[in-house]
């Protein structure tokens, strides 16, 4: 059974270090409240995986996400299994995955580029708590061997098999020796066989794919081992798209701010997490193809039945006391796309604004719900961008990963851009598809275009940046907003879900209340806005009290008298505005033109009064 957390805590439960054991990382997500226990016997075919889904998809806010042990464990023919299973424990939320990187989310993104550019080699011990159990032979026959695990099915009604969806495979170059380690699924064909689906598209960078060309060239079968429940600082490096010949165990030895223990396989030549719960060690032989699916996958569509890879089980490994590690994948939000958004995220944005040195990127916005993470990708730009460097961002965004950016949009920094509804207003008011849009040609396909008829996509790069001034929000401001809601609340009222954006803001603030706009500058000219104006418009113009009149040195020849009723603010410049054209003075200063002047639209401004009267 689950070692008890009690057994595991240290006295001081503050630690500088990410856990480099599962359970007692485990034990931390519920010392911190974030775990839910669920003893009801739970059938794993049909219940489990289901029960854990509404937490995705039942509108529970993201910090309320749960990780879930089951301890009570059965299956569609009634079997009971000794082992508890444990889903959301790496990623169930931003917070979860935080806890098992021992840091604030938002180091996350800093603690992977160190780790990238300073990995820590593992080392190799002798004995490891991941063999203290160890199957092979006649005992991999049913009913132990696979049989003898707790997978659950993933998708209820639609999933041919239980598969296996934590996992890290780990893979070896039979040319450079360099180990790999990709989080891949597979399906269970019999207790001692399995099929492994590794992304067959050399563009990507599937490391195990690529190995196993290489072995099928050879003739020779393919070592693997199937790991299962390693430190999250190990799992995480699974899902991130690293170099193919870089070691991801050196990666998680940065991370972890020490080396990786690990231990060498007992039936194939690898090296695998010394600390893990659960190892299956076997052979791939790649002449040989088998059917795999259906399966849903993280598109939104269930994978039709395709043939992959099947490994005969040659060993299982496991801890005396292990715990099985499933995750929530398929539709987003799920678990397999937060441990992707969570780093994705601040890798995007050092590309862009490090790397490439565009100016003005304040923030990359991944979209999760439903589109699965990596094609939509919003941008916060800040106003006042060069245009050059918009563009930049949005081609630097949608060629970054092969798989990621299909359609790319930019906001000002007065849109969130994790409001999809901010996003779709500043589209339909701040981009015209003529002069915005761009669509560039052959992209690889996203996941999924292999079921289509056309191998290649295309890119969509939108520009729905704030572009001039404009006029305020027409919501109250964030004071008399923040005074309602207190108010709201000592009535009692209903709970309040707060969406972006709430309260009104100026065109040089922010909708989430950031720094200003560069605003436009005015010319120093003085108390007086006619002497940025010819000499016959301010003398037909020039009201303002301190200016004492009409300035005769305004006068020229040929000057007519006022045919001017108001000074009017227009792009924070004062304008003059002939009778004919009608407009709207507001109490906040903002004057507001009823239809363009001389056929041209123009930029409306505002000042902290109205304008006197002529």
């Amino acid at each position: 059974m689950l070692d008890q957390p009690s057994d595991l805590r240290d006295k001081n439960s503050t630690h500088a270090r990410p856990r480099l054991d599962f359970q007692e990382h485990l034990a931390d997500l519920e010392a911190a409240g974030l775990v839910q226990r669920i003893e009801t016997p739970i059938n794993k075919d049909t219940e489990l995986h289901p029960l854990v889904r509404w937490q995705f998809v039942g509108g529970v806010p993201e910090e309320k996400r749960r990780a879930f042990v089951f301890t009570n464990v059965t299956d569609a023919k009634g079997r009971k299994y000794d082992i508890p299973v444990v889903v959301g424990a790496l990623s169930a939320s931003p917070e979860i995955y935080a806890v098992g990187m021992s840091r604030k989310v938002e180091e996350i993104g800093e603690a992977w580029m160190t780790a990238i550019a300073h990995p820590i080699a593992p080392v190799v011990v002798s004995t490891a708590p991941c063999q203290e159990v160890v199957i092979t032979g006649d005992d991999l026959k049913a009913p132990g061997g696979l049989a003898a695990l707790p997978v659950p099915v993933s998708t209820p009604g639609f999933d041919s098999a239980p598969y296996l969806t934590a996992t890290l495979c780990v893979t070896r170059d039979p040319d450079s020796g360099v180990q790999n380690m990709g989080t891949y699924r597979a399906a269970l064909k019999a207790a001692d066989r399995l099929v492994v689906r590794m992304v067959a598209r050399e563009a990507t960078g599937a490391g195990g794919f690529l190995h196993w060309l290489k072995y099928r060239e050879r003739k020779e079968l393919m070592p693997i081992a199937i790991v299962i429940g390693a430190a999250p600082v190990v799992v995480f490096t699974g899902p991130q798209k690293l170099a193919v010949d870089f070691d991801e165990l050196g990666a998680a030895g940065a991370l972890a701010g020490e080396p990786i223990r690990t231990v060498k396989c007992k039936t194939v030549d690898l090296v695998v997490p010394a600390d893990a719960e659960i190892v299956i060690e076997g052979l791939i032989d790649p002449q040989v193809l088998e059917p795999e699916a259906p399966f849903g996958e993280s598109n939104g569509y269930v994978a039709l039945e395709a043939y992959n890879m099947p490994m005969r089980v040659t060993a299982i490994t496991r801890k005396r006391k292990a715990v099985f590690c499933s995750i929530i994948s398929q539709v987003t939000p799920s678990e397999s796309s937060v441990i992707k958004k969570v780093a994705y995220e601040p890798l995007f944005l050092s590309h862009l604004r490090d790397t490439l040195a565009i100016k003005g990127v304040r923030r990359v916005a991944m979209h999760e719900r439903l589109t699965n993470l990596r094609p939509v990708i919003f941008l916060q730009v800040a106003y006042g961008t060069p245009r050059t460097e918009v563009w930049r961002a949005l081609e630097g965004a949608s060629t970054l990963m092969s798989n990621c950016g299909k359609i790319v949009v930019a906001v000002s920094d007065d849109i969130d851009p994790t409001s999809v509804d901010a996003v779709l207003w500043s589209l339909a008011y701040r981009s015209n598809p003529k002069d915005d849009v761009q669509v560039v040609p052959y992209r690889g396909g996203v996941q999924g275009a292999q079921y289509g008829p056309n191998q290649s996509d295309s890119t969509l790069l939108i520009d729905a940046t704030r572009k001039r001034p404009m006029p305020p929000l027409a919501l109250p401001t964030r004071e008399h907003m923040e005074h309602a809601r207190e108010l709201w609340e000592r009535l009692g009222l209903h709970p309040l879900t707060v969406t972006s954006p709430w309260h009104g803001t100026s065109s040089a603030t922010g909708s989430s209340g950031g720094k200003p706009s560069p605003a436009v500058p005015r010319p120093a000219t003085g108390n007086c806005p006619a002497r940025r104006r010819s000499p016959a418009s301010a003398a037909a113009s020039c009201r303002k009290p301190r200016c004492g009149g009409r300035h005769s040195r305004h006068s020229g020849a040929g000057a007519k008298p006022a045919s001017l009723e108001f000074i009017l603010p227009v792009g924070f410049y004062w304008h003059a505005v002939p009778k004919s054209e009608q407009f709207v003075v507001m109490d906040s200063g903002l004057a507001a033109l009823r239809r363009p002047r001389n056929g041209a639209s123009q930029r409306i401004g505002c000042e902290t009064a109205p304008p006197p009267p002529i």
